[in-house]
């Protein structure tokens, strides 16, 4: 399990050499690397974050119940887990808080707000 840590800032300033790079190329909203499942501790992708590319059953820090926007940018392909759903208790516990499909971005979710404490990736919702 690999976990990143983005400041907002420093995600600002990645996303504004990205623009500069690239002008007139659409931009994903949320500022989380390709293959990665992002959380965000405000709406709208602002906030802390933190990002994973695998399964993790027990949020730590400042993302356990603390996520308020989730962007989804897994690998899709033929037998691969790129669904993933954001569970209330640690260990996949708790029932299921929100789930996102390959290439989903939630800026809110009342329901699903400040609620998340582990994760997995699966083959749909």
């Amino acid at each position: 399990m690999r976990k990143t840590f983005i400041t907002a800032a420093g995600a600002l300033l990645a996303a504004g050499a990205a623009l500069a790079v690239a002008p007139g190329t659409a931009q994903a909203a949320a500022p989380c690397s390709s293959g990665s499942f992002c959380a965000y501790t405000d709406a709208n992708f602002g906030g802390q974050a933190v990002g994973w590319t695998g399964d993790d059953g027990w949020w730590e820090g400042n993302i356990a119940d603390q996520d308020s926007s989730w962007a989804n940018h897994g690998i899709s392909g033929p037998g691969v887990k790129d669904h993933v759903k954001v569970f209330a208790s640690a260990w996949q516990g708790g029932g299921v808080t929100i789930c996102l499909t390959p290439g989903q971005e939630v800026g809110y979710n009342a329901t699903a707000n400040d609620r998340g404490d582990s994760h997995t990736w699966t083959s749909g919702c």
